[in-house]
């Protein structure tokens, strides 16, 4: 099989990140629950991973890691845990479900939020944030990449708009964390939401956010933490605020192997390799007639995405022509992104995604674009 839905999660991962965890799952225990070896070789290579993370961040503190399933969870944490009724947030059509649907329910709840709008090509008019401040703006909530165009926003600018206006700007960095660099104090971040199993190339199940020292983000669930158990109430320091019962130990040790091997790779290298398929895959496809490829092309560097649509078939009918008659995966549909798929005026088809990773080849590539050729054949 050609695997080309790294967007979704990367299948192929460094052999590393497997034997971390077979050996996790044999020698520790649980994290904060004891004094005993297997107990705290459990906190130490927890911790190892935070100080791995706050690095990769730039973030100033590592017991400002806090450890969640995925972005979806820690984004969940961050958004319901900084706003009240009455406040009011920016955010973008750009945005993946995992931001959307908790505004839309912090907007039943009594918080008002505006949407800077996308063009036709996924584009985000950056004047408008400005524009849409009021005196009860809290935040601006932006993704860093889309995962459907692939299309790489900037945060810095958007940070330093934030900034200015003395707001908090949180980050969805599950496209590009591990690709792209973020530092949280020169992009002006103050809570990046990131996940493990993308393009940090570790497993499904691990994911988190960095929050900048003297951002407060409310309890999003209560419970055990092996520290102050007579308080009726979740301790106020991080992480244990934020991290109710027993972390998923394994899977970070396996996190912590990705983040070695990522570092010892270079992440300059791996933007390179994937940038570079990328490009492969666009200049053989945009030029097949009866394709239409969605986004910014004009602009790069750019999330290792592309994605098309083939002579008005349905989406979904495509990417079962690659499984089947050529063992290619892709991602087709909606791809949690409602709202950007309205505004480049898919909702119909949807759209068929290729996203490229480490592993994958130019021989794999080629293979691609020649799949889509076929397919496209009148």
């Amino acid at each position: 099989m050609i695997y080309l839905d790294n967007a979704a999660t990367t299948l192929q991962k460094p052999a590393c990140v497997a034997q971390a965890v077979l050996e996790a799952m044999g020698t520790l225990g649980n994290c904060a629950r004891g004094a005993y070896g297997a107990s705290l070789g459990a906190a130490r290579t927890v911790y190892a991973v935070r100080e791995q993370l706050a690095r990769l961040f730039g973030c100033p503190r590592a017991d400002h890691v806090i450890f969640t399933q995925n972005s979806t969870h820690a984004l969940n944490i961050a958004l319901s845990g900084l706003f009240s009724p009455g406040d009011h947030i920016i955010t973008t059509d750009c945005e993946h479900n995992s931001v959307l649907r908790p505004v839309f329910r912090l907007q039943a709840q009594g918080v008002q939020a505006s949407f800077v709008p996308a063009d036709r090509q996924g584009r985000l008019d950056y004047d408008a944030f400005a524009r849409l401040i009021r005196p009860n703006t809290r935040a601006i909530v932006c993704v860093h990449a889309s995962n459907l165009t692939g299309n790489l926003f900037d945060i810095e600018r958007i940070g330093r708009i934030a900034h200015e206006h003395g707001l908090l700007f949180v980050v969805d960095a599950s496209q590009t964390a591990g690709v792209f660099g973020l530092d949280m104090a020169r992009q002006h971040i103050d809570v990046v939401c990131f996940t493990g199993h993308k393009s940090l190339y570790g497993p499904q199940g691990t994911g988190g956010m960095c929050v900048r020292p003297g951002v407060e983000i409310r309890p999003f669930a209560v419970g055990g933490t092996g520290v102050q158990t007579y308080l009726p109430t979740q301790p106020a320091q991080y992480p244990t605020r934020l991290e109710a019962g027993t972390l998923n130990g394994h899977g970070i040790a396996g996190l912590g192997a990705a983040l070695s091997w990522l570092e010892e790779t270079g992440m300059a290298n791996i933007c390179a390799h994937e940038q570079a398929l990328l490009r492969r895959f666009y200049d053989g496809v945009r030029r097949i007639p009866g394709v239409t490829v969605y986004g910014d092309w004009d602009t790069w560097p750019r999330a290792p995405v592309c994605a098309l649509n083939i002579r008005g078939l349905d989406s979904g009918e495509v990417a079962d022509a690659l499984a089947e008659d050529f063992d290619i995966a892709v991602r087709p549909g909606a791809h949690c992104a409602p709202r950007l798929h309205t505004a480049l005026g898919t909702k119909a088809t949807g759209a068929v995604r290729f996203s490229f990773g480490f592993f994958n080849t130019e021989d794999e590539t080629d293979t691609a674009i020649g799949a889509v050729e076929r397919i496209a054949e009148p």
